[in-house]
């Protein structure tokens, strides 16, 4: 395998404020979502996570009911 050592490795999950910066709109907006369970989110502990894939089809279905 030839790997970049310069290359920046993708997150496979991020924080709320990450996702919610990823996706254009405000970390109060992404919690309603999740409370709405319209998105999916990890609990570990005290910390949530929002799996990018998760967060990559949300933002797809939103434009597929465009």
């Amino acid at each position: 395998m030839n790997a970049n050592p310069l290359q920046i490795a993708r997150p496979i999950a991020v924080s709320p404020a990450e996702a919610a910066r990823m996706a254009g709109i405000g970390r109060t907006k992404l919690y309603e979502i999740i409370a709405a369970n319209e998105l999916a989110s990890i609990k570990l502990g005290s910390r949530r996570l929002i799996r990018v894939a998760d967060l990559e089809a949300w933002l797809a279905g939103l434009t597929a009911e465009a």
